[in-house]
Order: structure tokens, then sequence, then C-alpha cells
């Protein structure tokens, strides 16, 4: 009697994958541009939705859709910071899906939204398997984690659109050799748009927002 297989991979992805089309044609429905923001824990992924909403939120309306493990603080400050913020709870799995992602629409109004920023879970290993339906993934780095993350870490990078370098401030103090940090990414992903900011003094925030504005404007 023979043995057969079933890729229970392949199956999970490619049905997580119609659902992203499902999303994806949601957002495209209601004009918005919406991003996957994906990093380790501590990167500052909140800290770059709290100080984009605080800018741009005159000019934007801003969405934000939080996953994480449990609690709700992050949602929390992107709300005080003025964006309407949903939270999803994953109960435990480390990344957003997309059935996830779509069970959070219902509670925004979409067509009153700009810009749509998704968190995903603080994780550097399977956030990229799992397409949400977005338009741009976005991958948030930052100084302390170190200069070889590019190369540990493969996927994530090679399934960025952006890549923002966080917390250049703490240059001076912490051991991290750019240019070899920059070679593991252009490896990976040639050619891909990359911001160098700290959330922390404001310096190099301009451009990552100016690049909002235009991708929202393009859509």
């Amino acid at each position: 009697m023979m043995t057969t297989r079933i890729s229970v991979v392949e199956k999970i992805l490619s049905a997580n994958d119609r659902l992203a089309s499902e999303n994806r044609a949601r957002f495209q429905a209601a004009g918005v541009f919406a991003i996957n923001l994906m990093a380790s824990p501590g990167a500052g992924k909140t800290s770059l939705v709290e100080q984009t909403v605080s800018v741009l939120k005159g000019q934007l309306r801003i969405g934000m859709v939080n996953g994480d493990i449990a609690t709700c603080f992050d949602a929390d400050r992107a709300a005080a910071a003025g964006a309407t913020a949903v939270q999803i709870n994953t109960g435990g799995n480390c990344h957003l899906d997309a059935v996830m992602l779509q069970s959070a629409l219902p509670q925004l109004d979409l067509s009153n939204l700009d810009l749509l920023i998704v968190e995903n879970v603080g994780n550097l290993v399977c956030p990229a398997e799992f397409q949400l339906g977005t338009h741009k993934s976005v991958l948030v780095a930052s100084i302390p984690e170190g200069d070889d993350k590019p190369y540990k870490y493969p996927g994530m990078y090679r399934g960025a659109d952006v890549v923002v370098i966080n917390k250049t401030d703490l240059l001076p103090y912490v051991p991290f050799r750019m240019d070899f940090f920059r070679k593991g990414i252009e490896a990976l992903n040639p050619g891909v748009t990359q911001f160098e900011l700290s959330c922390h003094t404001g310096d190099g925030l301009r451009p990552w927002f100016n690049w909002l504005l235009e991708s929202v404007g393009q859509k």
C-alpha cells in the first residue's frame, strides 16, 4: 500500500495567498495604500508608526492594525498619536496572516482612509512567508540588533520592498558596520529602497514621510 504525501505548508500558503488577493482587492477598491511593517522585537516599529501618524495625520487619513501575541499597548500608542487603530491578538502565533487581517478589516472604514499600516508580530523568521495583501512590505532593522541580520535572516530581507534602518543615533556607541550591513542587503535584494533614520532624534524621517506621501498619491 502506497503512502500519499500531502504538502500541508504548500496548501496553507496557497489558501493564504487567495485571501491576500481578496484583501488587496478591498484596498484597491477603497483607494487605500497598505504596508506590512515587520521587524524583530524592539527594533522600533511602533515608534516609527507614532512618528508617522503624528507628522502626517494632517495630510493623510491613517489606520493601523497591530498584530501581537498579547496586549494592546502598541495599538493604544498608535491611537494616542492619532490613528484609527485595531488590535489583533494572535494567541501565540508568531506572525499575522491574510485571514487574521481580513477579520480586522470590517472594524475599519477603509473608504475613510488613505494609508493603512499593518504592524506585524515582532519576528524575523516567518512573517515574510505569509502575504497579507498589502502593497508594500517594510522591514525595520535597528543598530543595536547588529550588522549581521541580513546574513542570518535572508528570507526577511529578500522579501522586503523597503528596509528602514532605525536608531542611527546609536551608531557612535554600538559596534555596527554599515557597509557590511548594506552589502548583505544588496546581495539579497539589489536596489531595494532604504531609509536610515532615528525615531528618537527625528533625523532622516523626512525622506520616509515623503516616500509614504508619494506612494499614497500614486494610488
